[in-house]
């Protein structure tokens, strides 16, 4: 695997080498996108509930600090980190704690201690091993902290329909194979669909699961962009759909999202 260093905590591997490269024009590629920001609303309203007004809180895979700079604007106090320099650099834009640290070296950080912790839109699908990143959580993290992971899941039907619509049919395969090829920037990286019990092992004996929810059930994924962000009355359907069945049927999302809570 290709790596360099970054600085003390920060190296570059291939996933980190792809999202260098689309770094400065991620945002306006995804940003505009409907089902993507109906997804992340959903995400918002748990970081919310978890993290109450004045809540010391740490973001991994930040990214280019979109969701870092909307919990500032609500009174919380955001840490980002990201193991992408160029990704980085851009979200010391709109929040002013931004460090260049993969997840899987958190142990290393000492800007804590955290009233609690997240992770949005599947950047732990980057990591191959989740047991350093719960070790370093179990560091950061203040006994009764609450840890939002947001991470894709094993088996989406909103995803396999878009893809069969598409004729994709090796798309519509790939979370059923632990490990998948993916490209960003004409870089290949390898994205690890996590299996949940593999995320809930992980995570033991430092936090107890709080519980989960589905995050894109019936709103579908990025795939069904630019076709859906043209029918928004129909998502909007969609996302009610969503705050229906998230917690019954979370293991369908697009993305699942753990809440996990740190146990002395």
């Amino acid at each position: 695997m290709d790596r360099s260093r970054t600085g003390a905590l920060g190296v570059t591997t291939a996933a980190a080498l792809a999202f260098d490269a689309i770094a400065d024009r991620f945002d306006e590629r995804f940003g505009a996108w409907r089902s993507v920001a109906a997804q992340r609303r959903a995400v918002y309203a748990a970081l919310l509930r978890a993290f109450p007004e004045g809540a010391r809180v740490l973001e991994i895979g930040g990214g280019t600090g979109i969701d870092a700079a909307w919990l500032t604007a609500r009174g919380r106090q955001v840490f980002l980190t990201d193991a992408s320099p160029a990704m980085v650099r851009i979200a010391r834009q709109r929040v002013s704690a931004a460090e260049v640290v993969p997840a899987e070296r958190l142990d290393g950080l000492s800007a804590g201690p955290f009233d609690g912790a997240f992770s949005n839109f599947a950047a732990l699908n980057c990591v191959v091993d989740l047991v350093p990143v719960a070790q370093g959580l179990a560091k950061l993290v203040k006994p009764g902290g609450h840890v939002l992971l947001v991470l894709f899941g094993g088996f989406a039907p909103s995803e396999i329909l878009v893809q069969l619509v598409r004729w994709d049919f090796r798309a519509v395969v790939r979370r059923l194979h632990h490990d998948a090829p993916a490209r960003l920037g004409g870089r290949d990286f390898v994205v690890r669909y996590h299996r949940p019990w593999e995320i809930t092992s992980a995570m033991r004996p430092w936090f107890r699961l709080v519980g989960r929810r589905g995050i894109g059930i019936a709103v579908p994924p990025s795939a069904a962009e630019p076709w859906i962000s043209r029918h928004p009355r129909l998502l909007s359907a969609m996302e009610a759909i969503d705050r229906v069945v998230a917690g019954p049927l979370a293991g369908l999302g697009d993305h699942v999202l753990y809440h996990f809570e740190r146990v002395a």
